[in-house]
């Protein structure tokens, strides 16, 4: 890294449960990287995206949606949220237009008011709302903390994100690029595939199945040059569950299987022979010692 202008740093996503974060993550990235559905707390560790250009890199931590935890899951995730504040350049607090302050926002507000680094308010999907809502909607926030910008965003259309990015590039301090330029996350590839099969979970079963699904990537082997074999449980906590996710005659494992395959291979760029099976495991959510088996270790994200 020849240049001494070049630009780096860490920068968290924060902001209740649906308000666009992973949209937004992914659309800076340019790839699915978070996992995205509309059931919110699907995003359950710091998922990094990694946006990188000639003069900078920004490594952005998505945080989980803050809420107030009712299990060990739910207290993991909030710990997690709250620690990756302390470690950033830069706070993006995320609202969305949609949606009138609350006292989720207000939770969080508090827990930004002991950060020293800039913090930018954006409110999302204003590709949602009549424009001239938008002062009234800004006023709910804009006296809450001393913001370093305020911007209007649409995540899903990408409007005003790229003035928002160079401005965040302009407040990161000169630092070393700490990832490759091709890289854009640094979580191993299993914890993607991972977050790619709850994602079809979530996306086909919504109704029937909440929170209470794991998946446990148990092997990923590399059969040759093109093809990957890839094995994993779906854990669940309750029987009625296991069927509702394996469907008549298996069916709805099938479909889940062809979705996150498809969505498996444009990440490798590999054919991927993927095997599901259907675990239930009660009271997983609970249990440290599963936390960790499931990939939530502290140490880890």
């Amino acid at each position: 890294m020849d240049n001494p202008n070049y630009k780096s740093g860490f920068v968290a996503l924060i902001g209740r449960p649906n308000v666009g974060k992973s949209t937004f993550l992914n659309y800076v990235v340019g790839q699915k990287v978070a996992i995205m559905s509309n059931v919110a707390q699907t995003t359950r560790n710091k998922i990094q995206g990694i946006y990188t250009t000639d003069d900078a890199q920004i490594v952005f931590i998505d945080t989980p949606g803050v809420h107030k935890p009712q299990t060990k899951l739910g207290d993991f995730m909030e710990k997690s949220t709250l620690s990756a504040l302390d470690e950033v350049d830069a706070v993006l607090y995320l609202v969305s237009a949609t949606e009138d302050r609350g006292p989720g926002d207000d939770f969080i507000i508090n827990r930004l008011k002991n950060v020293k680094q800039p913090i930018f308010l954006v409110i999302n999907k204003i590709d949602q709302i009549n424009p001239n809502d938008l002062p009234e909607i800004t006023a709910q926030y804009k006296d809450a903390l001393p913001f370093a910008g305020i911007y209007p965003i649409s995540a899903l259309q990408g409007n005003n994100v790229n003035p928002l990015i160079n401005k965040l590039i302009e407040t990161l301090p000169n630092g070393p690029q700490y990832y490759p330029s091709d890289q854009i996350s640094d979580h191993p590839e299993r914890f993607v595939i991972a977050e790619m099969i709850r994602e079809k979970v979530f996306e086909l079963t919504r109704q029937e199945v909440p929170h209470s699904v794991a998946i446990d990537v148990t092997s990923v082997k590399r059969e040759d040059d093109e093809h990957v074999h890839i094995s994993a449980n779906i854990i669940v906590e309750r029987p009625g569950q296991k069927g509702i996710i394996i469907g008549k005659k298996g069916q709805m494992l099938k479909k889940i299987g062809t979705k996150a395959r498809q969505d498996i291979e444009h990440l490798l760029g590999d054919k991927v022979f993927l095997q599901l099976w259907v675990k239930v495991v009660p009271d997983w959510r609970d249990k440290s010692a599963m936390l960790k088996d499931y990939g939530y270790r502290n140490k880890d994200y």
